[in-house]
């Protein structure tokens, strides 16, 4: 595992920054990148300091309609698609915007740990 870079460090810290407005999120340090958390929960994720932000069936397509791409890595060879969309460029500019964001993936999360407990 990589140690991160500063200027990923610093990217981490300006979008745990910018979410604040949906409450208290905080990151850790995870597979090479930083897992985005509210609550316990994880909803967004930063890799090559780019953030990607938890999507389910619901909130899949207000990311895929303008057309954000998956997180993806490579296993054995293999594309794996993860349930997080890259999110809007506008998210990094604008905190109304952010929070709009943030708050569909904190959401998709919620619904995930629901079916998990069922």
């Amino acid at each position: 595992m990589m140690p991160a870079s500063n200027a990923e460090k610093e990217f981490v810290s300006y979008v745990v920054e910018l979410m604040q407005t949906i409450g208290p999120v905080s990151s850790k340090r995870m597979f090479g990148g930083h897992g985005i958390f509210l609550e316990g929960l994880m909803f967004g994720l930063v890799a090559d300091s780019t953030l990607y932000l938890k999507v389910d069936s619901e909130t899949e397509k207000a990311f895929s309609d303008i057309g954000l791409k998956p997180f993806t890595y490579d296993k054995k060879g293999k594309e794996v698609k993860m349930s997080y969309y890259q999110a809007p460029e506008e998210a990094l500019e604008d905190s109304d915007e952010m929070n709009t964001w943030a708050n569909l993936a904190y959401s998709a999360a919620l619904r995930a740990a629901a079916k998990k407990r069922n």
